[in-house]
This record gives structure tokens, C-alpha cells and sequence, in this order.
């Protein structure tokens, strides 16, 4: 099978990038730490030519946060509600690479952003991992939530769970006492239910603290009740009870989430993140071409 072209999933932190063959199948794959902070916009050229000395001469189109006001040229973002064919028709273009725009989101006094996560929530469309009618979760240190109408993204929100767990963690009052692993078990189960309902985050939040304290709650036990208060909130900010939501996400903390999701009255099934990416990144790349 020979190779077509080369997508690329330029993130924050971590970049991939796919060798796909016409067909959408992905001959290797690369990984790096390569992500957007860790480059200036002088050294894209260099990780282009260094990425096509590996995997070929080809094609490249990138999605994600290489094309935020960050990486190497913006690609301004198209307003919801967005499908693949929206996108297509807005690449941005640099030195043979097409960059992939992110989605917009404004509705009265709510904005939000994604850059990256539409091509794996449309691709999982595309792919038919997912109904063109479906919610979607796509958990990390900003978990999104989105929902997919008629194949199109119609709303979504970002909650930034993982981020506030590592604030915690790492400053502030509570920072000494949330070291320990989080792991489902009933701290964390307590702390989904706790949270579920809250309405006063920051109140609940403190009695962590207090927990420890006056020994209700193990102090190796407190950072699973923390996360589970947070990933708690998250589901609780949903409407969910009933629905059936799409994890776009694996391992510990997708697992995390599902557990808060069947507590909140609901059910998840997995879609495998990357082959939802490579999918959407593959129907951009035919409807260029």
C-alpha cells in the first residue's frame, strides 16, 4: 500500500503524525514532544523538513493548536455549527502544508474554542464510530463536551477539570494533601456523588481539607475524592440522564469518566480517539484534493 499524504496532530505539548495511505489507512505513525510550546515560529520550516525526511515528500495537512495565534500561521476559526466540508473550505496554506481551522462557538454572554478535537468528533462521524446525532466527551485537562447534529457540530463547552485538579494539587491550601494516586474505589466514587449536585464547588472543594482534618476522610485517599468532585461537577454541568455519551478518549481517566457518567444516570461507550482523527483527517484531505 503506498503513501498519499501526511496528517498531523499538532498539539500543546505532543505532536503525531500519521503516513496515510489514499485509502485512510495509516502505514506509521510518529510521536514526539515536538508540541507548539515547545517551538517559535522560526522552527516550523525545520520540523516540516525533518517530518518529510522521515515519512516522504508528500502532502501535509495539520489540525490543532498549530494553527492557533501560538503555533506557526492562525487558522481564524469557523463559527459552529461546523462539519468537514466547513473546514475544508478554510484551510489555511504554508509552505505546502494545509493547517485545519479550529470551531467557534457564541451564544449570548457564552465563547468558547476547540482547535484539533472537531477532526476526531467529526471523524468518529465519518468513520461511523458515532451516530451523526451524538454528545461526545473528549476528557483531558480541558474536557470538552460536543454535540454532533445531523453531522455537523452544533454546541459545545469546555470545562477546564484537569487543569483546576493540577492547580490544586500543586498550590494553595489543599496542594500537601492531594499527592497521593487517584483511583477509582469509593473515595472517588464519594466524590463524584458529592459533586454530582454542586452547586457550591468552592464550598466543597474546602472540605477536602476539613475531611482530612478531623479524620472522615484518609489523607491517601483525598486526591481520588478531589478528582472525583471535579470530574463530579463536570458531568453534573450536563444534561445526561438517560443519554448515551461518546468517550473520545482511553486509559485511567476516560475510565473515571464513565464511572461519573453511569452515577449521573447515564451511559458511555468508547471511540478510539485516533482512529476518530485519522478518519477526519483522511475526508479533509479527499475533499481538497
Amino acid at each position: 500500500m503506498s503513501p498519499a499524504f501526511v496528517a498531523i496532530d499538532w498539539g500543546t505539548t505532543n505532536r503525531r503524525a500519521y503516513l496515510m495511505a489514499a485509502d485512510g489507512a495509516v502505514l506509521t505513525t510518529v510521536r514526539d514532544g515536538s508540541g507548539v510550546l515547545a517551538l517559535s515560529a522560526g522552527d516550523y520550516p525545520g520540523e516540516i523538513a525533518t517530518l518529510r525526511a522521515t515519512l516522504g515528500d508528500l502532502p501535509m495537512i495539520a489540525a490543532g493548536m498549530v494553527g492557533s495565534n501560538r503555533g506557526w500561521r492562525e487558522a481564524p476559526y469557523v463559527a459552529a455549527p461546523a462539519d468537514l466540508a466547513t473546514l475544508a473550505e478554510r484551510l489555511v496554506r504554508v509552505e505546502g502544508v494545509a493547517i485545519v481551522p479550529g470551531v467557534s462557538l457564541l451564544q449570548g454572554t457564552r465563547a468558547d474554542v476547540m482547535r484539533g478535537e472537531e477532526v476526531q468528533v467529526l471523524g468518529a462521524v465519518a468513520a461511523g464510530l458515532a451516530p451523526a446525532d451524538a454528545l461526545f466527551c473528549q476528557p483531558g485537562t480541558h474536557n470538552k463536551w460536543v454535540t454532533v447534529t445531523g453531522g455537523r457540530i452544533t454546541d459545545f463547552a469546555t470545562a477546564m477539570t484537569g487543569e483546576l485538579f493540577a492547580l490544586l494539587r500543586g498550590h494553595g491550601i489543599l496542594a500537601g494533601m492531594l499527592d497521593g494516586e487517584v483511583a477509582d474505589g469509593p473515595a472517588f466514587r464519594d466524590g463524584v456523588a458529592r459533586g454530582l449536585g454542586a452547586r457550591d464547588l468552592p464550598v466543597a472543594l474546602f472540605e477536602v481539607r476539613a475531611a482530612v482534618l478531623l479524620g472522615t476522610l484518609k489523607p491517601e485517599a483525598a486526591a481520588s475524592f478531589a478528582s472525583g468532585l471535579l470530574i463530579g461537577a463536570d458531568v453534573g454541568s450536563q444534561d445526561l440522564r438517560g443519554r448515551n455519551v461518546h468517550l473520545l478518549a482511553s486509559g485511567a481517566l476516560a475510565d473515571l469518566y464513565a464511572v461519573a457518567i453511569a452515577a449521573a444516570g447515564a451511559h458511555s461507550s468508547s471511540v478510539d480517539s485516533h482512529a476518530a482523527f485519522a478518519a477526519g483527517i483522511h475526508r479533509l484531505w479527499e475533499l481538497t484534493r
